[in-house]
């Protein structure tokens, strides 16, 4: 009875934020363990139906850098990095386009709807509602930066009732681009804040962002981000996620959630318990 009592108790703490969220967007960066992991892609899985059960409209963009590497490396086709992210020549689009788009999205909505949410897949080349221009052609080749989205493409599916999973390729602007490579976390940001999304959380394999004693740091101001960048704390491969949150709530979007992909739940327990389990950014 006790236990059951205790059940009870989550349920009701969990109760004002349904509420809250009931029929928000929320933007959700799928990567890291949680993408590879076979259990943990199961809990993924769930908490994205129980957030689409209860009234939340889930958008999920996700990544697939370690699957393109591992597919160029066997098929012998060179792949290089600048400042952390991938220079993308055409050989490299295309590989890129084939794991994202043809492999990974369709594995993520396949497992969406095989628990019954009712998921459907797509890139920026449909319908063109994600296009963008070279970051850099001469540094970084088809590697892009987006330059509009398409809001009501996204709406109109949420509005039927499915959820998008979103792999981050983009349409060129010219008649018969090969499109663009788009880093996933700023590809995720960018539609956050064009479709009004509440929230944006990104699943990592680490605790969110950390103090120089290596003690999580539960919640952020833009201020706060600044000072631990200066200062060194936020480095290395936390300062694009970072810069991906603030890109999001200065464009509107409420709060920016960083959370460990590898704890089993890690969406529900940061959106439905009072401590949560990352980090939190807001304006």
């Amino acid at each position: 009875m006790k236990k059951k009592i205790e059940t009870v108790q989550t349920l009701l703490e969990a109760l004002p934020f349904i509420k809250e969220f009931s029929n928000e967007i929320v933007v959700i960066k799928y990567g890291g363990s949680a993408q590879t992991s076979p259990e943990l892609k199961e809990k993924f899985a769930e908490d994205i139906l129980l957030l689409y059960l209860v009234g939340i409209r889930p958008v999920i963009v996700h990544g697939g850098g370690k699957k393109i590497t591992d597919m160029l490396d066997a098929l012998n086709i060179e792949t290089k990095f600048i400042d952390g992210q991938r220079v993308t020549t055409k050989e490299v689009m295309r590989i890129a386009e084939m794991i994202l788009s043809g492999e990974i999205n369709k594995e993520i909505v396949s497992l969406l709807n095989s628990h019954s949410a009712k998921a459907i897949g797509m890139s920026g080349k449909d319908a063109h509602f994600i296009t963008a221009k070279a970051k850099d052609f001469a540094k970084f080749g088809l590697t892009g930066n987006i330059t509009h989205v398409k809001e009501d493409v996204i709406h109109r599916l949420l509005d039927d009732n499915f959820i998008p999973v979103i792999a981050p390729i983009a349409a060129g602007e010219e008649l018969g681009h090969p499109g663009f490579n788009i880093n996933a976390d700023l590809c995720a940001s960018y539609i956050a804040k064009s479709i009004g999304a509440n929230k944006i959380i990104f699943l990592t394999d680490t605790a969110g962002v950390l103090n120089k004693d290596k003690e999580l740091l539960t919640s952020l101001t833009q201020q706060d981000v600044a000072d631990l960048k200066a200062d060194g704390t936020i480095h290395g491969g936390m300062v694009p996620k970072v810069d991906a949150c603030l890109e999001a709530i200065e464009g509107g979007v409420e709060k920016a959630h960083i959370i460990d992909g590898r704890v089993e739940h890690s969406i529900l327990l940061e959106l439905f318990t009072s401590d949560g389990v990352g980090t939190e950014i807001t304006q």
